[in-house]
């Protein structure tokens, strides 16, 4: 279910980053190379990019395939950024398929949240997962009400995040209290800006650090052999340092 990737490092466009490489996001819309669920990812796409003059990440979101939108594959040679996160959507059975099932997710922009979240992967018992994750929906954040089982995983990382916690430990923290409520795939990604942070927890996970920076991705999008396979049950932390990955 899904494809998504993050990237950090000297500002690049959104064409080079998700249309540019050889297998690249707009490609694995269609023809996927490591996808364990689904074949094809063609119910919408979504990407988020920081801007230096914005406290709040930008996004543009669609329900129509990637390779189908052909104007924001114009817009993307032009727009540039230092950290990304984007995804292509291969809906759940049972929810919608409109823009606001799209991912990323975002917080308030309004306040000044400065984060990205983005699911690859399906909860067994949405309904139940629901009822534990979702109330109270945090404050001016939208994202957090949309019908679909990734909504709930999103509000409680929202939650920790604004009291306070670590970007990558409250992805943990989420993907362990769903755990508890539900079966499912967990494989979690979110930035704030400044760092990247990831969970394998069901599906394809891959690292890979470059010259001028780093991505997080759910397959290689080329055959570099600098891509490394995240293990199973892994949280990633990467930043302009490096990247760790631990147990969750």
């Amino acid at each position: 279910m899904c494809r998504h990737l993050a990237y950090l490092g000297t500002p690049t466009t959104l064409h080079d980053l998700l249309y540019a490489p050889p297998f690249s996001l707009e490609r694995q819309s269609y023809a996927p190379r490591a996808q364990l669920h689904g074949t094809v990812n063609a119910d919408g796409f979504g990407v988020g990019w920081y801007d230096p003059g914005r406290d709040a990440p930008l996004r543009y979101r669609r329900s129509l395939p990637i390779w189908a939108d052909t104007s924001f594959a114009d817009a993307a040679r032009v727009i540039r950024s230092e950290c990304v996160v984007a995804a292509v959507r291969d809906t759940t059975p049972g929810f919608g398929s409109d823009e606001s099932c799209a991912q990323p997710f975002r917080g308030d922009p309004g306040r000044g949240d400065p984060w990205l979240f983005s699911h690859n992967g399906a909860v067994d018992d949405d309904e139940a997962l629901a009822e534990r994750l979702s109330p109270p929906a945090p404050s001016g954040v939208l994202d957090a009400r949309t019908p679909v089982d990734s909504a709930p995983l999103f509000a409680h990382a929202m939650r920790l995040w604004r009291k306070g916690e670590d970007l990558g430990l409250a992805l943990a923290d989420v993907v362990r209290e769903a755990r508890s409520h539900s079966g499912g795939r967990y494989n979690l990604l979110a930035s704030d800006g400044h760092r990247l942070a990831a969970t394998a927890a069901g599906d394809s996970l891959y690292t890979r650090v470059r010259p001028d920076g780093m991505c997080i991705a759910s397959e290689p999008f080329d055959d570099d052999p600098a891509w490394q396979r995240v293990p199973d049950g892994s949280l990633v932390i990467a930043d302009r340092d490096g990247v760790d990955v631990t147990t969750i």
